[in-house]
C-alpha cells in the first residue's frame, strides 16, 4: 500500500465517522471534549479531585459515543475518564445543531 493509497483510506475512514457523528448527534444530551476524545453522552457526571495538590477530573459518562477511527464499537454503555488536563462539557441545546456541509451524494 502506497501513501497515497493509505492517505486515501484514512480520509475516507474520517469522512465515514463524521456521516456517522452527523447521523447519532440527535441521540445525545452533551458533548464532551478532553484532550485526547470527543464523546457524546446523555448522562455526564464530572468529579474534580485534589491530591497532593494536583486538580483532576473524573468523568463518568454513560450511554455514550466515542470519535474514533479505528474503534469498531463506538457505542459505549459507560465511560470512566480520568484526566488533569482541560475538560468540555457542553448541553447540546437543539437538535438544529447538525453542521451540513458534507454532501451525502459524494
Amino acid at each position: 500500500m502506497s501513501a497515497e493509497d493509505l492517505e486515501r483510506y484514512e480520509t475516507e475512514l474520517e469522512l465515514a465517522l463524521y456521516k456517522e457523528y452527523r447521523d447519532v448527534l440527535p441521540m445525545f444530551n452533551y458533548v464532551v471534549e478532553t484532550e485526547r476524545r470527543f464523546y457524546l453522552a446523555n448522562g455526564v457526571e464530572n468529579i474534580v479531585k485534589n491530591e497532593d495538590g494536583r486538580t483532576y477530573f473524573e468523568l463518568n459518562l454513560t450511554d455514550a459515543w466515542v470519535w474514533d477511527l479505528y474503534r469498531s464499537a463506538r457505542f459505549l454503555s459507560n465511560v470512566k475518564v480520568v484526566t488533569f488536563r482541560d475538560v468540555n462539557i457542553e448541553e447540546i441545546a437543539g437538535k438544529d445543531m447538525i453542521p451540513d456541509f458534507v454532501d451525502d451524494e459524494e
